[in-house]
């Protein structure tokens, strides 16, 4: 089965770099930069599960892709998914599995439309990651999972096919038959940990030591929460258990992602993350007064940035 990651940055270098490193057929999606870097110093990633460096990765610029691929790993951010989309889109074939790692819902529509909604699989993964200053993909925590599966919950040959491919780069892969319910209940804890902490530019042990913090931020939940059950995905009663505990957890340094975005004065994904779930909210009739100061908030940074 040939894999086509696109890009090779903290998420698709890691995934993809393991099942590399498993021996599986990957290529890597790259920008000349990125090419530059895996050809001089390879593929680096320093991990708790264990560091490797894979010399000379394969590796293609969009300009020279013309081969057709089973399985496309996207792992971009939502803003350049456009790009992407371009990008890998001469690697789809008739028989091609899309996974996309993005937050939120709003991709798969913009997939489904260029693809078809057969071709496009459900997938999320957990897992802090990132590039450091040379360039090398620097795992934070033990703590790691890849989660995909059909969105009409069906066990498909593919599905199985590609678990086995996935299976061999012990990163906790997992074959769902219950990925919308999955990616839904993600964007409920990824929404209010990135509303909470961006807003108030602090850490949930942060924010829970201020007055009323705690009423915040189990607020923001509630609003999140309401907004995925009015869609036919209300949380599961062990995924909200789990959440609530991780945010009020005093002293916590957790922030979001999209906070520490803002901390580094980069694009962040206000529209995907926070302001669909507003749309989404109000088609629905659903207050959502938190969620719409802590987008305000994102899109006043957006114009800050220029």
């Amino acid at each position: 089965m040939r894999v086509l990651v696109v890009g090779a940055g903290a998420i698709g270098g890691y995934f993809g770099g393991r099942m590399l490193q498993a021996g599986r057929d990957v290529t890597f999606l790259v920008r000349p930069r990125r090419a530059a870097e895996l050809a001089d110093a390879g593929l680096v990633i320093r991990s708790p599960n264990g560091d490797v460096t894979l010399k000379n990765p394969p590796a293609v610029q969009a300009d020279k892709l013309g081969e057709k691929f089973d399985v496309v790993l996207l792992s971009c951010k939502a803003f350049d998914l456009d790009d992407a989309i371009k990008s890998f889109a001469p690697a789809v074939g008739p028989q091609t599995s899309i996974i996309p790692l993005l937050n939120g819902m709003l991709h798969l529509d913009l997939l489904d439309g260029k693809f078809g909604r057969e071709r496009v699989l459900g997938g999320l993964c957990a897992i802090a990651v990132t590039l450091n200053d040379k360039r090398e993909v620097v795992q934070l925590q033990p703590m790691q999972s890849l989660t995909f599966g059909e969105r009409d919950g069906k066990v498909s040959n593919r599905v199985r096919a590609i678990a086995e491919v996935m299976a061999s780069g012990k990163f906790g892969s997992v074959a769902s038959e219950t990925i919308l319910q999955d990616m839904w209940e993600k964007w409920v804890f990824l929404a209010s940990l990135a509303a909470s902490t961006c807003l108030m530019r602090a850490s949930v042990g942060q924010i829970l030591g201020a007055p009323g913090g705690r009423d915040f931020i189990l607020g923001m939940l509630d609003e999140c929460r309401a907004v995925a059950e009015v869609e036919g995905y209300a949380p599961r009663a062990p995924f909200l258990e789990r959440t609530r505990g991780m945010l009020t957890t005093e002293g916590s340094p957790m922030t979001a992602s999209m906070f520490r975005d803002i901390k580094a004065g980069a694009a962040v994904e206000a529209d995907h993350v926070i302001g669909d779930l507003i749309k989404r909210g109000d088609a629905a009739k659903v207050p959502v007064p938190k969620l719409r100061t802590a987008y305000t908030h994102l899109k006043a940074y957006e114009k800050q940035r220029g």
